[in-house]
């Protein structure tokens, strides 16, 4: 007797106000760790033209309709919705992403904050219809005819093509302030992790708390959404450099001026003050976000630390206490209790980060290969697991490949350097970077890094021994905070608490006079971020 494998069953798209199911085989979504298939995803079939027609009129009409504060009141509404399906959405992440529980948690919990957070924001706006943005200007010896600058949510759609390292916050980070803004969205989750995306969509379309057209998501290929897009609407990508050339050279964005907003490559970095001694508070501090960043989603994250800078006296002692730590970290099936990092996303990836370890290889040195030490409840040859890899090199300055290749895993490299003025000069060869902590117990020596660091990066992480418990983690991304970074990160900018909603408005100077902008200051809210 011959026996056939019945194919996981398609998950459905919500596109026109309808769930919808693609033609065809569909791809397949993977069990990374255990190699069986889970789902299958196409997009194939769809009416594209049609899905952004019906956001872009239905979905947007009916936000912009509300006030800040209503619109505010639906991402509570969603908040509630996602607090209730918390279980589901472990367990997929488990079996889709292969990710341990805290992992999952910083995904999970960390989107669903990030929608509480922009909910909370928008509850301060209150009933207005558009933002002030600055005071009036005088346009001449009169007072009477004045100028207002105002910002008013775009009468369009947002487009996220997202990465497959974050599931639910890469959804939930771009989801909330354009949903607060007014602008409905259309989603298109990366392939490998789409499951958790399309769940957390289809509990909330279910759910009733948004209207028809507020909230798309499109699973599978991404073939012909950029087409779609009209210049009123915005696209945000994260994701890799390669692909980000081929969306800002699309001619919905380089003929229509679609709003583009990038998040690609990054090599982040750690420094450390070269007064630090061994064993220092602030050594101690680096050593451990170290080994964190490593670990944490087996360092799947673009904010993750990539290139460690320390005093050339203390490079030794500082790759044997990170070696020390990383010693200890069990890899394996995240379902195993004793398991602290999971796999990879796939093998595709996994391949890639050997790939590219290879490349580093050839300008430094192996300090800690964690590979000599077996899997835990898992077969190293299905599952994509990757054990942490410490490098090493004396010589940054000589290096070139280390400042340039990004391994999107548990890699990271230690530097050594001579001085500070070297230090930052190695630093900036990152070209960009969303992320650089520093690590030190002299608050001048944090002010003039920082300052010096601030025009290469997204954010500047501070970590000194009076914030030791208070601090939010290198990589940890907060609403509150910008994310993004310049150069090769991608020029974009997300979060940083309200500023994240200019992107979803348009910003117009109304001249008239006075009394008129009385009315018009009426239907407004100051804008300060």
């Amino acid at each position: 007797m011959t026996s056939t494998t019945t194919p996981a069953p398609l998950l459905p798209n919500f596109v026109e106000g309808r769930w919808q199911t693609g033609t065809g085989p569909g791809l397949p979504l993977f069990d990374p760790v255990l190699g069986t298939e889970l789902a299958r995803v196409s997009s194939a079939g769809l009416n594209l033209p049609a899905a952004f027609a019906f956001a872009r009129e239905q979905g947007g009409r009916a936000l912009r309709a509300l006030s800040y504060r209503e619109r505010a009141a639906l991402l509570s509404a969603m908040v509630n919705v996602l607090q209730a399906n918390k279980d589901a959405y472990y367990a997929i992440a488990t079996a889709n992403s292969g990710t341990v529980t805290r992992d999952s948690a910083v995904d999970i919990d960390g989107g669903i904050f990030t929608l509480s957070t922009y909910a909370r924001m928008g509850e301060r706006l209150g009933e207005a219809r558009c933002l002030l943005d600055g005071e009036r200007i005088r346009l001449g010896k009169d007072p009477l005819f004045q100028s207002q600058h105002i910002l008013t949510p775009t009468p369009g759609v947002a487009l996220f093509i997202n990465a497959f390292n974050f599931p639910s916050w890469g959804l939930w980070e771009k989801a909330a302030p354009a949903l607060l803004s007014g602008v409905p969205v259309i989603i298109k989750p990366a392939t490998a992790t789409a499951w958790l995306t399309q769940r957390m969509v289809q509990d909330v379309v279910d759910a009733g708390v948004l209207p028809p057209g507020a909230l798309s998501v499109v699973c599978g290929s991404s073939a012909g959404l950029m087409d779609c897009l009209q210049p009123f609407d915005v696209v945000s990508f994260t994701g890799s450099a390669d692909t980000a050339r081929i969306i800002r050279s699309h001619p919905a964005v380089a003929e229509h001026s679609v709003r583009c907003n990038i998040e690609a490559d990054s090599l982040n970095s750690a420094l450390l003050d070269p007064a630090a001694a061994e064993g220092s508070e602030a050594f101690n501090l680096l050593v451990s976000e170290v080994v964190r960043e490593m670990t944490v989603k087996s360092g799947q994250k673009c904010t993750a630390i990539r290139r460690i800078f320390v005093p050339r006296a203390l490079f030794d002692a500082t790759a044997q206490a990170i070696a020390a730590k990383l010693a200890k970290v069990t890899v394996g099936n995240p379902r195993n209790e004793a398991v602290r990092m999971g796999s990879l996303v796939s093998r595709e990836q996994a391949d890639n980060v050997r790939a590219g370890l290879a490349q580093l290889k050839a300008e430094a040195t192996v300090l800690f290969d964690g590979s000599a030490i077996p899997l835990v409840d898992a077969d190293p040859k299905v599952a994509a697991c990757v054990a942490p890899t410490l490098l090493g090199c004396t010589e940054p300055a000589r290096a070139d490949v280390l400042h340039r290749v990004e391994v999107f895993g548990p890699v990271a490299t230690l530097m050594a350097c001579d001085d500070e003025a070297q230090a930052l000069e190695l630093i900036a060869r990152g070209e960009g970077s969303l992320v650089c902590s520093v690590y030190s117990a002299d608050p001048a020596f944090i002010a003039r890094a920082s300052l010096a660091l601030a025009p290469m990066h997204g954010r500047v992480h501070a970590i000194s021994p009076d914030v030791a418990s208070l601090h939010t983690g290198h990589g940890n991304v907060m609403p509150q905070s910008l994310h993004g970074g310049p150069g090769r990160a991608g020029g974009g900018e997300e979060l940083g608490g309200l500023r994240a909603l200019g992107f979803y408005h348009r910003r117009s100077a109304v001249q008239a006079s006075t009394a008129a902008l009385d009315d018009l200051a009426a239907s407004g809210h100051a804008f300060q971020p």
